[in-house]
């Protein structure tokens, strides 16, 4: 992946997130695609915190954006590596966030993970 290509996948994320459209999200992950947060036992009952299979994660998404209905991130930076995007956002509630995106040769999320600035809470 070149460094444009990275950000444009880390300025797409968050412009899909906010569209709350998860069928964008959605597709740039790969079928197999493995995401962490530690928000995964507490919206969907997993408790490894770890989701495997893009069908786990959609419902995982879809519960967390069916309890944040005002969900919007605010854009702070995004940074790529060779097979890597890290896109930097404050959420709805001013929390700090980033996710981590590993992808494959053909630009698609094989591995996520989700790190927050500060303890999360879903209402």
């Amino acid at each position: 992946m070149d460094h444009a290509d990275g950000l444009r996948l880390g300025r797409a994320w968050v412009d899909d997130w906010n569209s709350h459209d998860l069928d964008r999200v959605m597709a740039h992950l790969h079928d197999d695609v493995v995401f962490s947060s530690p928000l995964i036992p507490v919206v969907v009952g997993e408790p490894s915190g770890v989701l495997c299979g893009k069908q786990a994660v959609r419902a995982y998404w879809a519960a967390a954006l069916e309890r944040l209905p005002d969900l919007h991130f605010h854009l702070l930076g995004v940074t790529v590596g060779h097979d890597a995007v890290a896109v930097r956002y404050e959420n709805e509630a001013g929390r700090e966030s980033v996710e981590l995106l590993i992808v494959d040769h053909d630009g698609l999320v094989v591995r996520g993970a989700g790190t927050y600035g500060s303890p999360t809470e879903l209402t």
